[in-house]
């Protein structure tokens, strides 16, 4: 099979198109014939060596949407569609980055639809990380305000539509000014250009801080967002738009307002349940959700496609289907 293996840590670069073999079936495996996958951050930084435990060359990739190759369990049958992700998938075995993959049982979830493999692609680690990010640690619920530090990313553009269609307020926030009507299409509230510092803007809006903050940007603004909370509100870290997992200072005696809760959100496959994705794909086929895919590459532009979203051009999620 053809695969995009990532021959040792650095730049993109350092992931290249091979023929290698196509996995053999184990007990409680399950092998999948990949039609598409999406592309994650996190991925980016196994790339760089940055993934703890991860032996190189790997084939990456923490998601894939396909069909069932062989399943010897009788759980799936040939052919039928299921998504896979998480649990260790693209660190610890191959993942998604080839014409097939071979995962554990209980990572794959079942489902149906006639959405095009490339929308199909985007959803399996986006839907998890914004249903958990909103729905377990944030906890939201209508009437509240909601501020996603980092909305033009493809979590923070889901992430605004269903908090609307949970009767919340949303602010959404981006550093390009040209990028705001797109965040209002999308159905925020509001829209604040982040120029580092947004606390004083928030609270122009709402003087005593918002109940909710999705922090997708990361460490570099985590302090600035705690300030933007109200008294117990929560913030969650779940993104690192930024590029930084660590903080050089930080004092939790001040840098947490009083009363204000800090979580972050760091998803696996148990968070997702088969019954949750298949409702979330009917919404999109009915068009009540719209998924912002921004590109779409294939399985040999898979370098190419690391180093568009390293330098930030995509405005929503990167998929990569297989002919």
């Amino acid at each position: 099979m053809k695969a995009a293996v990532t021959t040792s840590s650095g730049n993109p670069d350092v992931i290249q198109i091979k023929e290698v073999p196509i996995p053999e079936v184990i007990p409680d495996w399950v092998l999948v014939r990949i039609k598409a996958f999406g592309l994650n951050r996190s991925e980016l930084f196994t790339r760089r060596g940055d993934s703890p435990g991860v032996i190189f060359p790997r084939i990456q990739g923490i998601e894939c949407v396909g069909v069932v190759e062989e399943d010897p369990s009788g759980t799936f049958q040939k052919g039928q569609q299921v998504a896979a992700i998480m649990g260790g998938m693209g660190r610890f075995f191959d993942g998604g980055y080839a014409e097939y993959a071979l995962v554990p049982l209980e990572i794959v979830f079942p489902f149906e639809s006639k959405l095009p493999w490339e929308t199909l692609g985007a959803i399996p680690e986006m839907f998890q990380t914004v249903s958990g990010s909103l729905n377990q640690a944030l906890e939201i619920s209508s009437g509240e305000t909601l501020l996603i530090r980092g909305g033009t990313s493809s979590i923070g553009m889901l992430a605004c539509q269903l908090a609307k269609t949970k009767g919340l307020k949303v602010i959404s926030t981006t550093r390009n000014i040209d990028k705001k009507q797109a965040l209002i299409d999308n159905g925020a509230d509001h829209v604040v250009i982040d120029e580092g510092q947004i606390e004083e803007k928030i609270k122009e809006i709402y003087p005593e801080g918002v109940n909710k903050v999705l922090e997708l940007i990361g460490t570099q603004t985590l302090k600035d967002s705690l300030k933007c909370a109200a008294p117990k509100g929560i913030v969650c870290m779940t993104g690192i738009l930024g590029n930084e997992w660590t903080m050089k200072e930080f004092t939790p005696m001040g840098d947490i307002p009083s009363l204000v809760r800090l979580t972050a959100y760091m998803g696996e496959s148990s968070n997702l349940s088969k019954d949750h994705l298949q409702e979330f794909i009917n919404e999109v086929e009915k068009g009540s959700i719209k998924l912002n895919i921004d590109k779409v590459f294939k399985l040999d532009e898979v370098a190419e496609a690391h180093q568009y979203m390293e330098d930030n051009k995509a405005k929503g999620k990167v998929v990569v289907v297989i002919d």
